[in-house]
């Protein structure tokens, strides 16, 4: 039985559809990705979880208790802001302690508890410092305390890292995982980041103009995606159209050989750009094919040994291409 179920969901503001037919379930302990443009409906989908917004159709049942009307105080939902929301005139132990004593916990409990969740996010020897004293990872952290510290049944993440540094992003990515799997608890996320998505959820929710494209597990959604959309907004990839079909194919998964083989087509190498332990290689095909331009990505150690220049002949298997829907 599903811990968190949405059925039939749809939200309008005027005469703009912001959520059209949503249904969705969610087991205990998973981790879910809403992953989306701007103006998907993710985080309208994310706000009538939790209850501060209203569905205008639709159910929401957790436990497979109806809460659709509950008040977001009666949800037991933890929420994490963009902007952390923390309090500037207290310091970190009493930004996390506030909502506790709301609790009507008593003193030793609420210590306990603050610093149980502080040593969680490894922020014990800051609990004295104000907001403004810490870094924005080091904030964010402490949203995060202060979220899971209320126990809730399900954690809501609002795009928690997109206002940090890619540095900082990518190590709170590891922590939040490493959090979220220690406390066993549901958590769902927004998120416009792909590799936020791949890297951090069971499964991956791509939303398109208020709808659902595709649910499924990221290697599920990077592999076998439903459509051109849901192919596009997970990694590189190339489309190649022939004659009324589209196909696809991962730049890792391209074949590729300096010398003529059968099943082959020529390209010309056009741009070749050093990353690391792999090259992006960018091809043209011949001016009378309808396969068009390719990216390939190469090995370092490949590369190297191939000494590829611009204008060079790369010879590409097109043949093992998947068929997808518009």
């Amino acid at each position: 039985m599903s811990y968190l179920k949405i059925e039939g969901v749809n939200k309008k503001f005027g005469k703009f559809n912001a959520l059209k037919d949503i249904n969705l379930e969610i087991n205990k302990g998973e981790f879910l990705c809403f992953l989306g443009p701007s103006g998907c409906g993710k985080t309208t989908l994310l706000r009538i979880i939790c209850g501060l917004e209203r569905a205008d159709e639709g159910v929401i049942l957790l436990e497979n208790k109806d809460i659709t009307n509950l008040e977001a105080s009666k949800r037991n939902m933890g929420i994490v802001f963009q902007n952390y929301v923390l309090f500037p005139n207290m310091t970190i132990e009493k930004n996390i302690a506030y909502g506790l004593k709301n609790k009507k916990l008593s003193k030793e409990e609420i210590n306990s508890k603050v610093n149980e969740v502080l040593e969680l996010v490894g922020l014990m020897s800051e609990k004295h410092k104000y907001p403004n004293e810490l870094s924005g990872g080091q904030q964010q952290r402490v949203a995060l305390a202060r979220a899971v510290a209320l126990s809730p049944n399900i954690l809501l993440l609002d795009e928690p890292l997109s206002a940090l540094d890619a540095k900082v992003r990518e190590y709170l990515r590891h922590e939040l995982k490493m959090i979220q799997q220690k406390l066993g608890i549901t958590t769902i996320m927004v998120t416009h980041d792909q590799e936020e998505a791949l890297t951090l959820a069971d499964k991956i929710v791509v939303m398109k103009e208020a709808e659902i494209v595709q649910i499924g597990t990221p290697e599920e959604i990077y592999k076998h995606p439903v459509n051109q959309y849901a192919a596009d907004f997970i990694g590189k990839v190339n489309f190649i159209r022939k004659a009324d079909d589209i196909f696809m194919i991962r730049p890792e998964e391209v074949e590729y050989s300096i010398e003529e083989k059968e099943g082959y087509e020529k390209y010309k190498v056009k741009s070749i750009e050093f990353r690391g332990p792999f090259y992006r290689i960018t091809a043209d095909a011949e001016e009378e094919l309808e396969c068009g331009e390719i990216a390939i990505d190469m090995f370092s150690a490949i590369e190297e040994k191939f000494n590829l220049k611009m204008g060079s002949d790369i010879f590409i298997n097109t043949l093992n291409l998947k068929k997808l829907e518009e």
